[in-house]
């Protein structure tokens, strides 16, 4: 029988042959490696760099719109959640896999496994070799900070797609070494991964500009750090989690017990953060007049804003614009946001749509919406740029094919070009379409500020109530978006700002990744992953009318709260517990 490959045993060769196929820019430009081998790389201080860089060209393979690439279609967490219907439907991939509750350890994606203890090792690699590359001191100390960093960052990705993973510290192993089968504690996980955060941090600089922009900065790792304790504090990690009263896991999935603490040092990491003064909300109230928060759309198409924490570099692009956009501006369209989506989005004086005094119209339901609705999905009457003869102006799209006068659209109705009526408009450059001859100058986030803000709302609300300090970050998000008003209202207790936060997460950050590991954290996905979902149809007769459809029953099986470990990896490595309930 062949020898299987373990993942994180892996060629130096392997990580250049990545490298010569990755777009970059800035620090990430090409660099040549042909005939290279472990002595060339890092007697050399160019390869030895191009070594490290390349170690960043995966730190957003975990929320990539393009995750789960099956060809001629691609989707990310967003068709694996409640937020997006997938495309190419009737296929076998991840996301279908996730949305009909029947992913298990035989057929789950190992990327997250893979592609995490690949660049762990190829970091121990760096690390090892970095006191005989000829860097100055100064570039030692910094590149073995940003090393760190990334240890921590892949670590950290392990731990929210399974819970506690083996830690193999700065091993560099073979294929013929015995391979660790012990799985650390959640505990030891956390701590690990904090302790990378806090050498990092200390010899960074508190952001990068210039041609260092986009590498691991002291911002970034206190991020991280906020993240993590998120998470940490989080029920699904607590009290056993799913592991509670099972031999031994209670400990490897989760605390195993339950410490309200822990929701405070989340606080305080995240105001460590916004304490640096370093960050802040992209607001512009001015370039388009009467765009109110226009800055939530500006921000998306920057290669460098304040918000930016942490970004995947790219060059000018049409990423999006040929993944999400409608098909006659030459997107492949999908994945299509669902109808729950679209009604989590309040209205533009901050009330839900099912809040009395609202003024939600269901027969004109995208009236007087919160701005992000429109900047993040395209629905039946968005205006959308077109390049014909004398049209590079902005058109209405209808779904409705009886429209008059008719409008080249129709190939993107629903049911033609969408099967829920919607498509995602989230970090899509307004100005560009895949059609066209221009490109965005767009990088894709990672880590912004807003998460930030949300992150010490949340943490605090939960440690210690709804203190001003919490009124105050949420309603900053809020006011940036363009609510008038943007404030809560001020009796608000800690549940009912429970539901705010949450809401808030959920539409600020959709299309970001967030929403499927923020249902788990909060143990609420066997409600919203457990549900009949849907779209809207547009028919435009005499009067416009709008209909609600099925499109998609979601089904969630509690062991899905934890991805499944790969079979693979159970098969190669017998001693390696299993995920709960799988």
């Amino acid at each position: 029988m062949k020898k299987q490959c373990i993942p994180w045993v892996v060629s130096l060769a392997g990580f250049f042959i990545a490298l010569s196929a990755c777009q970059k820019s800035g620090f990430l430009d090409q660099t040549s490696t042909t005939s290279l081998n472990e002595a060339s790389t890092f007697s050399d201080s160019a390869n030895a760099m191009a070594f490290l860089n390349n170690i960043y060209t995966q730190i957003g393979f975990a929320t990539d719109p393009r995750r789960f690439n099956g060809g001629s279609y691609a989707a990310g967490l967003e068709a694996a959640s409640d937020e997006a219907e997938g495309p190419n439907a009737s296929s076998s991939n991840g996301f279908i896999q996730f949305a009909t509750g029947t992913v298990n350890p035989t057929v789950v994606p190992s990327d997250a496994w893979a592609v995490c203890y690949n660049n762990i090792r190829a970091v121990n690699q760096f690390l090892k070799h970095l006191p005989k590359i000829p860097f100055s001191a100064t570039l030692k100390k910094s590149t073995a900070a940003e090393a760190h960093f990334l240890r921590g960052w892949y670590y950290f990705m392990l731990l929210e797609h399974y819970g506690g993973v083996p830690i193999i510290g700065d091993s560099i192993y073979k294929a013929s070494d015995p391979m660790p089968q012990i799985r650390n504690s959640f505990k030891t996980c956390v701590n690990y991964i904090l302790s990378e955060c806090s050498a990092a941090a200390a010899d960074l600089p508190p952001v990068q500009r210039g041609s260092e922009y986009g590498r691991a900065s002291r911002g970034a790792a206190l991020a991280l750090k906020s993240r993590l304790l998120l998470y940490a504090a989080s029920p699904l990690f607590n009290n056993g989690g799913l592991g509670k009263g099972l031999d031994g896991l209670d400990t490897i999935v989760a605390y195993p017990d339950q410490d309200p603490a822990r929701w405070a040092s989340a606080a305080s990491a995240a105001k460590d953060v916004i304490d640096m003064n370093e960050y802040q909300l992209v607001v512009d109230s001015t370039t388009m007049a009467g765009q109110l928060g226009y800055g939530f759309q500006k921000l998306f198409t920057q290669r460098y804003n304040t918000e930016y924490i942490l970004a995947h570099m790219m060059g000018n692009n049409k990423y999006l614009e040929s993944l999400w956009d409608v098909p006659s501006r030459g997107g492949s369209g999908g994945p299509f946001p669902y109808q729950e989506i679209v009604d989590a989005f309040p209205m533009a004086n901050g009330k839900l749509i099912t809040e009395e005094g609202s003024g939600y119209d269901a027969a004109n339901p995208y009236k007087n919406r919160d701005p992000r609705l429109n900047y993040s999905i395209i629905h039946d009457s968005t205006l959308r740029i077109t390049y014909g003869a004398n049209e590079p102006s902005p058109v209405a799209l209808y779904w409705n094919t009886k429209v008059t006068p008719a409008v080249a659209a129709s190939g993107d109705a629903v049911h033609k070009g969408t099967s829920t009526g919607y498509y995602i408009f989230k970090m899509i450059d307004p100005n560009i379409i895949n059609n066209g001859i221009n490109e965005s100058k767009r990088c894709l986030p990672l880590i912004r500020y807003a998460e930030i803000l949300l992150n010490y709302a949340e943490a605090q609300n939960e440690a210690a109530g709804p203190d001003q300090s919490v009124f105050k970050a949420v309603e900053a998000v809020r006011q940036r978006a363009g609510l008038r008003p943007y404030e809560l209202p001020s009796d608000l207790d800690q549940t009912a700002m429970r539901r705010v936060i949450r809401n808030e997460r959920r539409v600020e950050l959709a299309f970001e990744g967030f929403r499927f590991f923020d249902v788990r954290r909060w143990m609420i996905a066997d409600s919203t992953e457990n549900q009949m979902m849907h779209g809207m149809e547009v028919d435009r007769g005499n009067t416009v009318t709008y209909k609600e459809f099925n499109v998609r029953k979601h089904n969630f099986r509690k062991a899905m709260y934890l991805w499944p470990l790969p079979l693979s990896e159970i098969s190669k490595l017998t001693g390696l517990k299993q995920n709960p309930l799988y």
